[in-house]
């Protein structure tokens, strides 16, 4: 875990962004408390670990690619609950998701460009579909398959993978944009809470979705090679 320091900071994208999405909108400033995050996203020896200790009921498949330190996927939202109780009674803390406002606070490290890269990100930098960069950047590889976590260099934060390798469930509800959202760095818990928020972007997306801002609201039943989570906790004063 790293300790994430508290600030402020403008959640969302600017009109003006390229392949920006009016879900994104409208840009709004979010006065975030300190909390707790996982330096890395969850592997599948830590998930191996809840199944082994019976708090986690099934062994997902990991498409062939490797177990261990690779994120794990194929878990749902509501699979990744179970993660966070049988973790919490571990160790005798109260671990969660993180909020989406949490997601991009972290993602972003201080940034405002469009990546915590600068307005460019490449897939030396991270793992996702380089054959499709973002307009104006350089292209890439395709390495079709999620990486060990940790593969790059870290943000500023001290935080690994927070543009690719597995998109991360976040708690929040769905909801279209911005328009009433919490500003506290709380999870929005009101809207299609039949839907989570997904942050980060994977392996098998273009550079377009790698943005810092990018946001997409899908079932909390969903399983995907491309779908992991992180860890967060509070902190106590």
């Amino acid at each position: 875990m790293v300790m994430i320091p508290g600030g402020s900071f403008v959640m969302g994208s600017p009109p003006d962004e390229p392949e920006a999405h009016n879900t994104e909108r409208p840009q709004h400033t979010v006065d975030m408390p300190a909390f707790a995050v996982g330096v890395h996203e969850v592997t599948f020896e830590q998930w191996d670990a809840c199944v082994a200790d019976g708090g986690c009921y099934f062994s997902p498949d990991d498409e062939g690619w490797g177990r261990g330190d690779r994120p794990v996927i194929n878990v749902s939202w509501h699979e990744a609950q179970l993660y966070l109780a049988w973790l919490s009674d571990e160790t005798g803390h109260s671990y969660r998701l993180l909020s989406e406002s949490e997601s991009e606070y972290v993602t972003r490290a201080g940034t405002t460009g469009r990546f915590n890269t600068g307005n460019c990100i490449t897939t030396d930098q991270a793992n996702f579909l380089g054959y499709f960069p973002y307009p104006g950047c350089p292209s890439g590889v395709y390495r079709e398959q999620t990486l060990s976590v940790g593969s790059f260099l870290p943000n500023a934060f001290g935080l690994y993978d927070t543009h690719g390798n597995v998109s991360e469930w976040t708690q929040d509800c769905y909801n279209f944009g911005y328009e009433g959202a919490p500003t506290d760095g709380s999870a929005w818990m009101t809207g299609d809470c039949e839907k989570a928020i997904l942050r980060s972007g994977s392996w098998g997306m273009p550079g377009e979705k790698m943005r810092s801002s990018f946001r997409s609201g899908v079932s909390r039943d969903l399983r995907r090679y491309y779908i992991g989570f992180r860890v967060a906790r509070a902190v106590t004063p």
